[in-house]
């Protein structure tokens, strides 16, 4: 699972530059590589999507797996 965490943050980390690249330039990156709505584009996108949803939906677990969990009393 660790594997799956790594490659989601990947993504993530993908996607928040695209998008600052986007805020601050207009550039975006992955058209710029892949094109304009390309297929290529569009998986990109769509597993950046879905990267978030499994990040957000597994936080905690995340957590635990890499030992981060703050311990409650």
């Amino acid at each position: 699972m660790k594997a799956l965490d790594t490659v989601t943050t990947l993504l993530l980390v993908v996607g928040g530059l695209n998008w600052g690249l986007v805020g601050l330039f207009s550039f975006d990156l992955v058209a710029g590589i892949f094109g304009e709505m390309s297929g290529l584009s569009r998986v990109v996108y769509t597993l950046v999507g879905l990267a978030a949803i499994y990040q957000a939906a597994a936080w905690k677990a995340i957590q635990r797996r890499w030992g981060l969990a703050v311990a409650t009393r």
